[in-house]
C-alpha cells in the first residue's frame, strides 16, 4: 500500500507521467539498481543493457521474485506481465550516473506509434538522491493509469530494497494504485 510519504505521479504534459523519490545515497549506488541486472532484478526486472547511445537493452520480469509475499498476476495482466517475459528496446541517451533515457516498447512491440520513452534522472540533494521517473508517450489513458502505478509500485519495491527492507508485494500494491491513479489523473 501507498504511504504518506510517497507522493503520487503526475502529468506534467499530455501522455506524460513524471514520478519524483527521494532516496538514500550515495548516487553509484541508486545508479547501480537501474543499470546492473542483478541489482535491478530485485525491483523491476533482470537483464542486459549497453550503456551507450544507440545501445540496446533488454528487460527480463519476474514479479514473482520481487517480494515474499506471493500473489497471483491479476486477470487483466496475465498475457503481457507473465513471470518470464521479456522486452527490450535501445538508449536514447546515458550519462552515468544521471541519466538514462531509453525507448519503452508498448504493448509487445518495439518501434514505431507503439513505443514510448523512459528517463531517469538522478540528482544528488543534501545527502540524498533524488530520482526523477519520467515516461512520455503515453497517449492511451487506460495505459498512462497502468504504467504510472506500475512506476509508483515498482519505486516503492526499490526504495524498500534500497534502505534493506522487507519488499513489498506488487501486484496487490499496484492494483490499489492503479485505482488511485485513475482518480487522481481522470476525475
Amino acid at each position: 500500500m501507498p504511504t504518506t510519504n510517497e507522493q503520487y505521479g503526475r502529468m506534467t504534459a499530455p501522455g506524460q507521467i513524471v514520478i519524483e523519490r527521494l532516496l538514500p545515497g550515495p548516487i553509484g549506488r541508486v545508479w547501480a539498481y537501474l543499470t546492473e541486472s542483478d541489482k535491478r532484478a530485485t525491483w523491476i526486472a533482470a537483464g542486459d543493457m549497453d550503456l551507450r547511445a544507440g545501445g540496446s537493452y533488454e528487460y527480463i520480469f519476474d514479479h514473482d521474485v520481487l517480494s515474499e509475499t506471493k500473489e497471483e498476476t491479476p486477470e487483466k495482466y496475465k498475457d503481457e506481465c507473465y513471470s518470464g517475459m521479456k522486452m527490450g528496446g535501445r538508449i536514447i541517451a546515458v550519462s552515468p550516473p544521471n541519466l538514462l533515457h531509453m525507448t519503452w516498447p508498448e504493448s509487445g512491440a518495439e518501434g514505431g506509434a507503439d513505443e514510448s520513452e523512459v528517463k531517469f534522472e538522478l540528482a544528488e540533494v543534501d545527502g540524498k538522491v533524488k530520482l526523477t521517473l519520467t515516461h512520455l508517450k503515453l497517449f492511451d489513458n487506460d495505459l498512462l493509469v497502468g504504467v504510472s502505478a506500475g512506476w509508483h509500485a515498482h519505486v516503492a519495491i526499490m526504495i524498500d530494497v534500497i534502505e534493506g527492507k522487507s519488499p513489498r508485494p506488487f501486484w496487490s500494491n499496484h492494483m490499489v494504485l492503479e485505482g488511485e491513479y485513475r482518480k487522481k489523473l481522470f476525475p
